[in-house]
Order: C-alpha cells, then sequence, then structure tokens
C-alpha cells in the first residue's frame, strides 16, 4: 500500500472508531497499559512523549504517576483520538499533560528533549517503523529510555482473523505486515538497528474478554484498525462478515462470552550515552 494512503486509512479510521475503542478496547488492554508503565517507571519531572496514543490512556497514566511535575506529550494522526485525549486530561485537571496531532514518523520535537518514550501498540500501524524509530532515537535524550509494545505473534491473537475476513472485501483497507513486529526479536533487532540499546523485552500472554459476539465484533470491527473499510461496508456486507468473524472466534466461547487470547511484545530501550553517530 502507497504510504500516503496508508496514512489516510489510519487517520480517518480512527477518528472514524474513537467510541467504539473506548467502549471495546480500554477494558481488554488494561492489563498491558498496566505493564508498559511499570516498565516505563516515570519519575517526577521528566519529559515524556506518548506516540499513537489514542485516547490518552497511557499518557494520563503517565502524568497521574509523576505528579504534578515534569510534562506529557501524546501524539496522534487522528484528530478525533487527540480531541478525546485532550478532553479526559481537562476533565481530569491534568494541566501538564497536552495532546497535539503528529505523525510518528516525522515529529515536530527538538532533538534530544525528552527523557521517556512510549508507544503501545502505535508501530504495526506505521507505513515506516523504521522511521518512527530514528525519530524515537533523534528525540530521545542521550541516556533517555522508551517502552515499546505491539501485538505479538499472528497465530496467538484470536481476532487476527478480522483482517482475511475485510481483506477478501477491499484489499486496499487493511493494514499491511500487521503482526510482523510481532515475530521473535524482530522489534528488538529494528530498535538496535537505528541505535538504540535494548535493555529488556519479553512477551506478555493475555485474554480479551468481550460480554457476547456482538461487543467481539464491535471491537473487531468498528472500534479496530478496519473501521474505515467497515464504515464503507453496505448492511448486506456488514452481516456476512460479522458472521464469519463469528464462526472464527467460536472456539473461545464460553458460554455467551468470548474469550480471545492476546499475544504482546513489550521492549525497553535507551540512548546510548555517548558515541551513537544517529
Amino acid at each position: 500500500m502507497d504510504a500516503r494512503l496508508q496514512r489516510r486509512v489510519q487517520r480517518y479510521g480512527w477518528d472514524r472508531a474513537v467510541d467504539a475503542y473506548a467502549r471495546h478496547w480500554l477494558g481488554p488492554l488494561a492489563g498491558l497499559q498496566a505493564e508498559v508503565l511499570v516498565c516505563a517507571a516515570p519519575r517526577a519531572g521528566e519529559r515524556v512523549v506518548d506516540l499513537a496514543c489514542g485516547t490518552g490512556v497511557l499518557a494520563l497514566a503517565a502524568a497521574r504517576a509523576m505528579g504534578a511535575t515534569g510534562h506529557v506529550l501524546g501524539v496522534d494522526l487522528s484528530d478525533a483520538m487527540v480531541r478525546e485525549a485532550q478532553r479526559r486530561a481537562q476533565d481530569e485537571g491534568l494541566a501538564h499533560a497536552a495532546f497535539a496531532p503528529m505523525d510518528a514518523e516525522r515529529l515536530s520535537l527538538p532533538a534530544a528533549s525528552i527523557d521517556l518514550a512510549l508507544c503501545s501498540l502505535g508501530l504495526m500501524y506505521l507505513p515506516d517503523p523504521d522511521a518512527a524509530l530514528r525519530e524515537l532515537h533523534r528525540v530521545l535524550r542521550p541516556g533517555g529510555r522508551a517502552v515499546l509494545a505491539v501485538w505479538g505473534a499472528r497465530a496467538h491473537c484470536g481476532w487476527a482473523p478480522v483482517f482475511g475476513i475485510v481483506d477478501d472485501v477491499v484489499r486496499s483497507e487493511v493494514c499491511p505486515l500487521f503482526f510482523a513486529l510481532g515475530q521473535p526479536d524482530a522489534l528488538a533487532r529494528r530498535c538496535a538497528s537505528v541505535g538504540l540499546c535494548v535493555t529488556a523485552q519479553h512477551r506478555r500472554s493475555d485474554t480479551l474478554v468481550y460480554a457476547d459476539g456482538d461487543a467481539a465484533c464491535d471491537a473487531a470491527f468498528v472500534g479496530g484498525p478496519v473501521a474505515l473499510a467497515w464504515s464503507r461496508f453496505d448492511a448486506q456486507t456488514r452481516v456476512r462478515v460479522r458472521a464469519r468473524y463469528r464462526d472464527a472466534i467460536a472456539p473461545f466461547a464460553r458460554g455467551s462470552s468470548y474469550h480471545l487470547p492476546a499475544e504482546f511484545v513489550i521492549v525497553t530501550v535507551q540512548r546510548p550515552q555517548h558515541g551513537d553517530a544517529l
């Protein structure tokens, strides 16, 4: 897919997905976000950036953990996600948290200006994740650190069939190579290739619980990465793809609810103190 088209698909898709994402993904992903925050251990007075921040869950958690010191900036390609995150910050009175529309591959931030960077489940959507990692290296101060999380192996993510189902209907709307960064050592190798030092990496297994089939389908189609494609489906197509998805996740039914397996890769990196040429 052309990079400009992919960015438009992601931007306008997530603009449409913001409400459904909050309803159907924040709860199931809460464990992952909590672990990313523990790995990051934000400190009072730090300058923090959260890339592909979505509705601001992780950025706001970092702001709370730091207290009323330092500064947290959440950036996302989706204007609607940024507005929702800013609203949440204002509602909580977190004046040291701000949000702005920004492309993670081209950050409007000074070099060596960030102590801590976060990116949870964002790199998979980028046309060029290596460009984002180079930008991450650039904006981190020497000795600065980052915690990155991506989805793990396709075979370990029960919701993964949604991509093939949508791809059968409209091929240009689906994220290419979504699970590539979840392959063994893939993300760590890419980080090292841009001069970041990998200090830790591990896999997290989890279960995404949905109350019923409708909730599971809404999470997959309405509140996730294929939201733009879903918005263009006619009524008959929507019925058909939802039925196919229910069939695909049938092994994970527990009565009326669905318990979908999930896997994540979490990598912690640091910009070296000295000797990095990038």
